[in-house]
């Protein structure tokens, strides 16, 4: 299994991103995969979550409103889209999957379950 992290840059505050995760080896498309970011020394949070289905969103408290994810399961995509970018958001966004719920919809968004993962994608938000 193989996940994929692209899309970061340099954006304003104000400004917006889209990150894509592509998975590849295995068919990902059956279990929920989520974005997470860390800043140099922290411990990776759970940005954003999507069931297999793409019916089940899972958001921090500090993204809602703001960033979207979605499943592209033709192309075998996990994209998130970033709008109103913060300083704060500033860090390394990784993919991960959790293999441990095959077309599960129940406890589905537990960070110490997310044992697959892609590389890092670096955002950064200038003020």
């Amino acid at each position: 299994v193989q996940l994929q992290a692209s899309g970061g840059g340099l954006v304003q505050a104000g400004g917006s991103l889209r990150l894509s995760c592509a998975y590849s080896g295995r068919t990902l498309s059956d279990y929920p995969v989520a974005w997470f970011r860390a800043t140099s020394g922290e411990e990776r949070e759970l940005v954003a979550g999507v069931s297999w289905s793409g019916e089940i969103t899972y958001y921090a408290e500090s993204v809602k409103g703001r960033f979207s994810i979605s499943r592209d399961i033709a192309d075998n995509l996990v994209n998130l889209q970033m709008n109103s970018l913060k300083p704060e958001d500033t860090a390394t966004y990784y993919c991960a999957a959790n293999t441990k719920r095959y077309r599960s919809t129940a406890r589905i968004f537990f960070p110490s379950e997310y044992k697959t993962w892609g590389q890092g994608t670096l955002v950064t938000v200038s003020s």
